[in-house]
């Protein structure tokens, strides 16, 4: 296991373009590191620069403490997990598993393969299929076989190039499982990419959200919802996003298209100045207002609109409220859409209901707004102006020393 360190990383192609800019991050030893964005964000560039399969063009990277610039992928003794398994055909999963035992100066005796194999295949749950082939197994028992190559390994860090994008719903969600479990087994430092948000939040320690090659904000899944830095981490993280409105604070009222509406006297300060703003608010910030408890009630504020449609999932339900919104407006919320690799971002506001609910669409319905959950970003620069960092900074240590007391007990057992 070891320690990788990032410093000022730059990849830039023969066109000058810097596919990576500037890019520093620091991942202990033992931690699960997510690197997310929408296409073309330098993510899977960056991971093959920690590799070595890139060159970098400047900065440092170092390995357990090891400066790794110039040193060959075999040198830098790392595990790498493929989208597409890189599995030979012709081999049995054994020596799928077994292959990167049988290379190199120092090979694995038969006994000592023979053992690491069969270890990993039980943790992977594939020692009944250790004779098969390939083509007889399925996607999920495929990338577990790749998974295994790396484990048999022992390397210094497992990296996953978007390793579940070949697969079904239902069959990612089980193996996005299956990967933390093992990772949390092994305690093994790992980098992880991907595009999918769920992915990142429910796999990262922590997760570093890319655009366009440079590193956006770097912090534990929980700071990054609640406490993004800026529009593009506000709009990218959460499903369904988060929305948009735009609104003048006039005192501590809140003038969005929806009526006024009263927001903490922090929040209002924050944003004091600013001709107009973008209010970013959560669909879970709201609720059917006849639902609300009185507790909470006095921490919100009410309004009237009408719902388009709704959409019932069981366990809750969704509303749609399209709002008008100026030529301004639509543009900078198609610029954010092509910045997060949306095909949209409609004028409207989509708000989640509880399931029992009796609210429909095409009629007019009163909703109530946690307005403690309000974010206000100025749209000339995306900037959060009202993000609490010291609130966010301690969301990030919490999960690190949640994190550390899990590894200290994984290496005890």
């Amino acid at each position: 296991m070891a320690s990788i360190t990032l410093k000022n990383l730059v990849k830039k192609y023969d066109d000058g373009f810097p596919a990576v800019n500037d890019v520093s991050i620091e991942i202990a030893d033992g931690e699960f590191v997510i690197l997310v964005g929408p296409s073309g964000c330098g993510k899977s560039t960056l991971l093959r620069m920690i590799v070595g399969l890139e060159d970098i063009t400047s900065g440092e990277l170092s390995i357990g403490g090891r400066r790794m610039n110039d040193a060959a992928p075999r040198e830098r003794n790392l595990a790498m997990v493929f989208q597409n398994y890189a599995l030979y055909p012709h081999l049995s999963v054994f020596e799928n598993i077994a292959f990167p035992l049988r290379l190199g100066k120092a090979k694995a005796t038969k006994s000592e393969i023979r053992s690491r194999v069969t270890e990993a295949a039980s943790m992977l749950e594939l020692t009944e299929h250790l004779d098969r082939k390939p083509a007889n197994l399925s996607g999920g028992q495929r990338q577990r076989v790749a998974m295994g190559r790396a484990i048999v390994r022992r390397a210094e860090a497992f990296l996953f190039d978007e390793p579940l994008s070949n697969l079904d719903a239902k069959l990612r969600g089980q193996m996005r499982s299956e990967i933390l479990q093992l990772q949390r087994r092994l305690g093994t430092t790992s980098v992880y990419v991907t595009h999918d948000q769920t992915e990142a939040m429910t796999l990262g320690d922590r997760v570093a959200v890319l655009k366009r090659g440079v590193l956006q904000q770097l912090a534990s899944p929980r700071e990054l919802y609640e406490q993004p830095l800026n529009l593009f981490v506000a709009g990218f993280i959460g499903s369904p996003s988060m929305n948009f409105l735009p609104a003048t604070v006039q005192g501590t009222t809140l003038r969005t298209p929806f009526g006024d509406l009263e927001i903490p006297a922090e929040k209002a300060a924050a944003a004091s100045g600013k001709p107009v703003v973008l209010m970013g608010v959560r669909p879970e910030s709201f609720e059917d207002a006849e639902l609300v408890q009185d507790q909470v009630r006095g921490h919100g504020s009410t309004f009237t609109a009408r719902l388009t449609h709704t959409e019932w999932l069981g366990n809750e339900q969704y509303g749609y409220l399209p709002f008008e919104a100026t030529a301004e407006v639509r543009s900078l919320l198609a610029g954010l859409a092509r910045d997060l690799d949306a095909e949209e971002l409609k004028p409207q506001l989509v708000v989640t209901l509880d399931a029992a609910s009796r609210i429909r669409g095409g009629r007019d319905v009163l909703l109530w707004l946690d307005t403690r959950r309000i974010h206000l970003f100025d749209p000339s620069t995306g900037e959060n102006l009202t993000r609490d960092a010291a609130a966010g900074a301690e969301l990030t240590a919490a999960a690190a020393s949640d994190r550390a007391e899990e590894l200290a007990r994984a290496r005890q057992g």
